[in-house]
């Protein structure tokens, strides 16, 4: 009876057994439906859609300045040798207005498909200080990289004036006060807050000018003109090298590679006297990350090679050793905060950021 009673009782616990492991087999199999179906959720959404058929059409870029000026060209550059590499058509659209943000404005109401993309630059930063701005040049677009940094700004003189240095204007401006006048390129702009800030610490009344741009500006630097300007490198280089303008100083920490005679600011004296543009590129929020990520490596790929470096060179601008979209990001948080210290120079009201 004993050893009967053993083995029912045997009986019975592998029964029991099997039904146990059936049971953990069911809800393995069932956690697994779940992993897998959550992948193919996932794989679905809109930020982590795949982009392996993109782009299956035409890319437009928008540019928020006129063709031929410093963010277009760049951009041009760039976009030609991008639509070799993924043989897409990439179209180039200039939307110039409101200091950039007419263009910006449309480009962060596009669709976030990676068909629409934005060419941001040193006026994202600037341009909420000053004018009422309907959208947030960082928090309504998803960062794709840098394109290039610079050109840096340029202090030039007329050069039948008798100064040699950045010294000697400037003593003579302490001396006779208002005698001196710089072309700007109006109040909400990198020449004029360069202008404030020279004043500010140099305790000098060098009155602004403005001009439509500061290439123009620079162009009207004679003796029938006014005396001097800050403008960008590539508009003022070719005039220094016909002898219709004088060079005193650039404003950027290193002097630059194509023009090493030239002193920095900082170097005579002005620290953290920096104005150096910048070119980046980004999409509307919400913009598929391996778009982001796929449009990351290729531009990346692209602003490194050579061919690209040479000629961003001769415009007097630099490709980032480092290029993330998250690194962009950082970049224009701070400079949207130092703009907004270098703006209260000017002494103009301006506008509450949102």
């Amino acid at each position: 009876m004993v050893g009967s009673s053993d083995g029912a009782w045997t009986v019975a616990l592998r029964r029991h057994t099997g039904k146990a492991q059936e049971q953990r087999m069911a809800t393995s199999f069932r956690l697994g439906l779940i992993v897998v179906w959550a992948l193919v959720i996932g794989a679905l959404l809109p930020g982590n859609a795949p982009a392996q058929d993109y782009p299956k059409r035409p890319i437009t870029v928008i540019v928020p300045f006129a063709v031929g000026g410093l963010t277009d060209v760049p951009v041009r550059v760039l976009t030609a040798m991008l639509q070799e590499r993924i043989g897409q058509t990439i179209v180039v659209e200039n939307k110039p207005g409101g200091s950039g943000t007419l263009g910006g404005a449309y480009a962060a109401r596009a669709a976030p498909d990676g068909y629409t993309l934005f060419a941001n630059s040193i006026a994202d930063a600037q341009n909420l200080y000053f004018l009422p701005v309907s959208y947030s040049a960082i928090d309504d677009f998803a960062m794709i990289g840098m394109i290039v940094e610079g050109p840096p700004l340029v202090l030039v003189i007329d050069p039948e004036l008798p100064y040699r240095s950045l010294t000697e204007l400037l003593t003579d401006a302490k001396t006779n006060p208002n005698k001196i006048s710089f072309g700007t390129s109006g109040p909400a702009t990198s020449p004029a807050m360069a202008l404030a800030q020279l004043n500010a610490l140099a305790k000098t009344e060098i009155a602004g000018v403005p001009y439509a741009g500061s290439g123009e500006a620079a162009r009207n630097v004679s003796p029938s003109g006014v005396q001097g300007a800050f403008a960008f490198y590539a508009q003022v280089k070719p005039l220094a090298d016909g002898g219709k303008v004088r060079a005193l100083a650039i404003a950027m920490p290193q002097r630059i590679a194509t023009w090493p005679e030239v002193p920095t600011m900082q170097e005579l004296g002005f620290p953290n006297f920096d104005y150096r543009g910048f070119v980046g590129l980004a999409a509307p929020a919400k913009t598929p990350a391996s778009i982001i990520a796929y449009l990351n490596r290729e531009l990346n790929e692209i602003v490194q090679s050579p061919q690209f470096r040479s000629r961003m060179e001769v415009l007097g601008m630099t490709v980032p050793a480092q290029n993330t979209p998250e690194l962009l990001v950082d970049y224009m948080r701070r400079e949207t905060k130092r703009q907004g210290e270098l703006a209260a120079l000017t002494g103009i009201t301006m506008t509450k950021p949102k």
